[in-house]
């Protein structure tokens, strides 16, 4: 019985949007709504136990109710009803939930389709708009919903999904929500029982409630955490993960322990085969949802692992919780501490072990979440020694696509050798064609290449390895004599040091302030010359790249970030155009200092510090005019 006459609303734009690209066939399969709805229906299911574990003086709307999921199908009329016991909705709620973008996430889900460009089968359920799947089926919905609060009041939510929905008061209901769904003509196979018996064994086997079917019970299997590892089939573990995690992807591997002390604790864990982030989904958010006794605490605890873990998804699971404990104190919890302790350590322990006996597996883990064990490094102090151990660089020593850790790279150093060398460039070509790597592979010294800008952070961060300091092969300080003799004995002659003392006299004068010094090396092979780096603890691109994040973000400039500091210039006296300059600088001076701008400028170049190269071109077309009267 109605007692009022029906509200009118229209859908939020961007609610509007997502029905638009629901009703258009989002989903390849159908049958993706049965899964929605059942996994909505468990999640209010889920904080009305929380609310009567955690609220015991509560006082609960029909408190005598059994906490379970019932289905009905009606083949004749092709209508199936969607029933949960849990914490029903209000008026308001009803409005934010299924008809705003304030709780639904239908942004969140707009922007990621966005940026992906792809229509998945799975997305839709990531950013809990789900509900909205309905309407590829249904010529219309109806929602009657009670809320568990005494004083709260029953309401009919109904919609054709064509851009606007009705709320009515009516009267009668139980505590929880009922979904009415009317189906299109051609999908009232999905009113017969045994098809919507096969679609929720498929999809929510794993839901924590009975599931019952025109009153018959169903099987699922419901907490697998707390299972022996023997009692799981493989199978059952990458369902749970989709389930768990609303993934559309196979879990690449899982960890599935339990631990009596220092806390009880049931966990099973998964490493994910695709990085969201790297599909440009934004941030991803913690996926580990925390229980007590299969009760949920919080499906996204902030500090259960570190933020650098938060591609990591699964369960865990401690009795010593307090089912009580909010939010906002769970996250300064020392309980909360000593799981991230335990779980983190154990899940670095699960990626040695992988790295070890199955490197395969590990390095295609790496190929994916690298980035966020390399962010690891820079930022938790605590696990940093672990986390060393399980990098991963191509290096001179290996070929283009193979990486090495920095255990086995210690293992093929010299005996003189005290440091960890490592060049930083946009790709493998740029280094080995560079300047820097001559000296080292010439002496067979092997050389860690860097790609990415986090890595030059995660070496000045880490600062030492097993005792051996990280050092940029550009330094200026590293004696390669003293650590391997030149392989290479077949060199031509070097100018005379008087010779060679006068041209760097020369170009010091010509290049004035721009450069600090100016000498001749022995590092140089195949190159005429080089920037080299005086300061250990940041390079000239780290420092380049600081400035950039300094200009960006409007602050005040660090001090020696300012304009384009001086740099310290080598040449190499056997190269035949340092020769050449040298003799040239005595007869024509003008061209022999717009070949020391020149040169410098390409050493800037290998240096990755030329940021406008305007200046250089024209330079190159005075050089050229010059040289071509001749």
């Amino acid at each position: 019985m109605t007692t009022k006459a029906p509200e009118r609303h229209e859908f939020q734009a961007e609610v509007k949007q997502v029905l638009d690209i629901v009703v258009h066939s989002l989903y390849t399969d159908k049958e993706i709504f049965v899964r929605e709805l059942v996994s909505n229906a468990s999640d209010a299911t889920e904080k009305l136990r929380h609310t009567q574990v955690a609220e015991k003086d509560a006082d609960i709307f029909d408190a005598d109710l059994d906490l379970e999921i019932q289905v009905t199908s009606d083949e004749e009329a092709g209508e199936i009803t969607i029933r949960d016991f849990g914490i029903g909705m209000t008026h308001d709620e009803l409005i934010e939930n299924l008809g705003t973008i304030a709780h639904s996430g239908s942004k969140a889900f707009l922007n990621a389709l966005k940026e992906s460009g792809e229509r998945n089968d799975n997305l839709i359920g990531q950013f809990g708009v789900g509900f909205y799947s309905v309407f590829m089926v249904a010529d219309s919905v109806k929602v009657y919903t009670r809320s568990w609060k005494k004083e709260g009041g029953c309401y009919c939510w109904s919609s054709d999904g064509s851009g606007a929905y009705e709320i009515e008061q009516v009267e009668g209901e139980r505590r929880g929500t009922r979904i009415v769904i009317s189906l299109k003509d051609e999908y009232k196979d999905f009113a017969k029982k045994n098809r919507i018996e096969e679609i929720i064994k498929k999809y929510s086997a794993f839901v924590q409630f009975p599931v019952k079917v025109d009153g018959e019970k169903l099987n699922t299997i419901g907490a697998i955490w707390l299972k022996s590892k023997n009692d799981v089939t493989e199978e059952e573990y990458k369902d749970f993960y989709k389930f768990q995690a609303k993934a559309f992807d196979e879990p690449r591997f899982w960890l599935h322990f339990n631990a009596d002390a220092p806390l009880e604790i049931n966990a099973l864990l998964y490493a994910p085969t695709e990085n969201m982030e790297g599909f440009g989904f934004g941030r991803m958010e913690p996926g580990v949802g925390l229980y007590c006794r299969k009760v949920l605490i919080d499906s996204e605890p902030k500090n259960l692992l570190p933020d650098w873990l938060r591609f990591v998804r699964g369960v865990v699971d401690s009795a010593d919780l307090p089912l009580n404990i909010s939010r906002e104190s769970m996250q300064d919890s020392s309980l909360i501490q000593k799981l991230n302790k335990v779980i983190t350590k154990r899940f670095l322990k699960t990626l040695e072990e992988k790295a070890k006996k199955e490197p395969e597996v590990y390095n295609e883990f790496w190929s994916s979440f690298g980035l966020f064990l390399k962010e690891g490094v820079t930022t938790d102090f605590t696990h940093r020694d672990q986390l060393l151990k399980l990098l991963r660089y191509e290096s001179s020593y290996t070929e283009a696509g193979t990486t090495t850790s920095l255990a086995d790279y210690l293992s093929r150093a010299p005996e003189g050798q005290k440091e960890i060398y490592y060049l930083f460039g946009p790709s493998r070509e740029a280094i080995e064609s560079g300047p820097y790597i001559e000296a080292f592979k010439a002496r067979n010294i092997e050389v860690l290449y860097l790609y990415e800008p986090i890595d030059e952070f995660v070496m000045n961060h880490a600062r030492a390895f097993e005792e051996k300091n990280f050092v940029s092969a550009d330094n200026d300080e590293i004696d390669l004599d003293a650590i391997a003799p030149e392989t290479d004995t077949d060199k031509g002659e070097a100018l005379e040091a008087s010779a060679s003392e006068a041209l760097c006299s020369f170009i010091k004068e010509k290049l004035g302030e721009e450069v600090s010094e100016v000498s001749a090396s022995e590092r140089l092979v195949g190159s005429p010359a080089m920037i080299v780096n005086a300061d250990k603890q940041m390079t000239a691109q780290m420092r380049k790249m600081m400035k950039a994040m300094q200009q960006k973000a409007g602050g005040p400039e660090m001090p020696g970030m300012g304009g384009e500091p001086p740099v310290k210039l080598q040449i190499n006296p056997r190269h035949a155009l340092v020769k050449n300059l040298a003799a040239l600088h005595a007869s024509n001076g003008e061209l022999a200092g717009l070949i020391c701008q020149q040169l410098l400028d390409n050493a800037r170049i290998a240096a990755g510090l030329l940021e406008d190269p305007s200046k250089m071109v024209q330079r190159n077309y005075q050089i050229l005019e010059q040289l071509s009267s001749k």
